[in-house]
C-alpha cells in the first residue's frame, strides 16, 4: 500500500508540474523602477497620471504595460517628459519637470529597473525641428546633414560617459537589481522619407536614421559594459515609422494621427515595447508585435 501510494503521488506531482500554468507562480520581480525620458513616460496618451502632471506620464507607458505582463505590483515610474541623463541625480526643474531626482526612487530592496535615457541630451527635439525648417527650401536635398556634418555623431559619442554614470549610480542605489536599458522606437525609414506629411529632406532621412542608430549602438555598448541587459526597440519597428500609415505607425509624425506628443510613441508604439522588454525580462520568445 505505501508503495503505491508514493507512485500516486509522484505522478500527481510529475502532473501538476506539466500542467498547472506558470502564472500562478509568484512574480519573479517585486519591486520595479522606470527611469527615463518621453519616450518612456508617454505625453499625451491617454490616460495622464498626476504624479506629476508637469512630467506627462501615461498609465499605457511601455513600463506600465512591462509591469501588467510580469505581475509586479510595487512599480514606480519616475519617467519624466524631457529628462536627460543629469536629470537622474539632479532636480529637473520647470515643465517638464519633477522636483526629485529620477535616482531617489531606487531602493535596496529594488530588483528591477528600466533606463531609456540620452535622446534629449544630444538634442533630439531641436535637430527634428532645425531639419523640419531646412527641408523647405531643399526637399529634395541633404540640408541637414550640410548644417550637422559629423556634430551628431560627436554628440552621441560625448553622451556615452553619462550613460555610464547614470548606469553607475544605479548599480549604487540597488546593487542587486537587474537593470534593462531600452533603446529608442524608430523614427524614419531608412530611406526615401515622405515629406511633406513629415517634412524631412530626402537626402536627411538615411543621415537622421544613422544618427538614431548610433544612439542606440552606443546605449548597447554601455549597457553591455556595465553588465545590463539591453533591449532595443529599433530592431522591430522596421515600417512602423512616422512615415507609416495611421493604423501601422508606432511613432507619430509632426502631426499626430493619434493621442500623442508629436515624433513620439503613441499607444501601439509603447504597448510593442512593452511586450519585448517583458518577453527579454522572462527570457521568453517576442511573437506577434
Amino acid at each position: 500500500m505505501t508503495r503505491r501510494v508514493t507512485v500516486v503521488s509522484l505522478l500527481t506531482a510529475l502532473i501538476a508540474a506539466l500542467f498547472v500554468p506558470s502564472a500562478t507562480a509568484a512574480p519573479k520581480y517585486r519591486n520595479y523602477v522606470s527611469l527615463g525620458d518621453s519616450f518612456v513616460s508617454g505625453p499625451f496618451i491617454p490616460l495622464q497620471r498626476l504624479d506629476p502632471l508637469s512630467c506627462f506620464k501615461s498609465t499605457q507607458n511601455y513600463p506600465s504595460v512591462v509591469a501588467r505582463r510580469l505581475g509586479i505590483a510595487n512599480f514606480t515610474d519616475i519617467s519624466c517628459g524631457g529628462a536627460q541623463t543629469k536629470d537622474m541625480a539632479g532636480v529637473q526643474s520647470g515643465i517638464p519637470g519633477q522636483s526629485v531626482p529620477q535616482l531617489s526612487a531606487l531602493k535596496a530592496d529594488t530588483d528591477l529597473v528600466t533606463l531609456s535615457i540620452g535622446g534629449n541630451d544630444i538634442g533630439f527635439m531641436d535637430i527634428i525641428l532645425t531639419c523640419a525648417g531646412k527641408s523647405l527650401g531643399d526637399p529634395h536635398g541633404a540640408p541637414c546633414k550640410a548644417n550637422y556634418g559629423d556634430e551628431l555623431a560627436g554628440r552621441v559619442d560625448a553622451t556615452a560617459a553619462k550613460v555610464a554614470e547614470v548606469l553607475k549610480g544605479i548599480k549604487q542605489r540597488s546593487p542587486k537589481a537587474r537593470v534593462v536599458v531600452v533603446g529608442y522606437l524608430r523614427i524614419l525609414p531608412p530611406s526615401g522619407g515622405c515629406w511633406p506629411i513629415v517634412p524631412i529632406s530626402r537626402g536627411d532621412v538615411p543621415y537622421l536614421d544613422n544618427v538614431q542608430k548610433l544612439l542606440n549602438g552606443m546605449l548597447g555598448a554601455q549597457a553591455k559594459a556595465a553588465g545590463a541587459t539591453f533591449v532595443n526597440p529599433y530592431d522591430i519597428s522596421l515600417g512602423r515609422d512616422t512615415c507609416a500609415a495611421p493604423w501601422d505607425k508606432w511613432v507619430e509624425g509632426i502631426i499626430p494621427t493619434s493621442l500623442a506628443f508629436p515624433v513620439h510613441p503613441n499607444a501601439k508604439g509603447m504597448a510593442a515595447v512593452g511586450k519585448q522588454v517583458a518577453a527579454a525580462i522572462a527570457g521568453t520568445e517576442l511573437t506577434g508585435v
